[in-house]
């Protein structure tokens, strides 16, 4: 597995564990952190979209 498909497997793993949060005690761990709608927080969603994008090629990866 290379480093960016490392990198990007991690920042699903983020994104996947704060929606969960969200969904089941309505807290938003990347607000939390960064701010609500910050330059930051945007970046992160930003960088979680597109590694999400980046994991359907995993899919198909042998």
């Amino acid at each position: 597995m290379k480093v960016i498909d490392k990198i990007a497997l991690v920042l699903i793993i983020i994104g996947a564990i704060n929606w969960g949060l969200i969904g089941l005690f309505n807290f938003n761990l990347v607000e939390m952190i960064f701010g609500n709608m910050t330059v930051l927080s945007r970046i992160i969603y930003g960088l979680v979209g597109l590694s999400g994008l980046w994991g359907i090629k995993l899919l198909f990866d042998d």
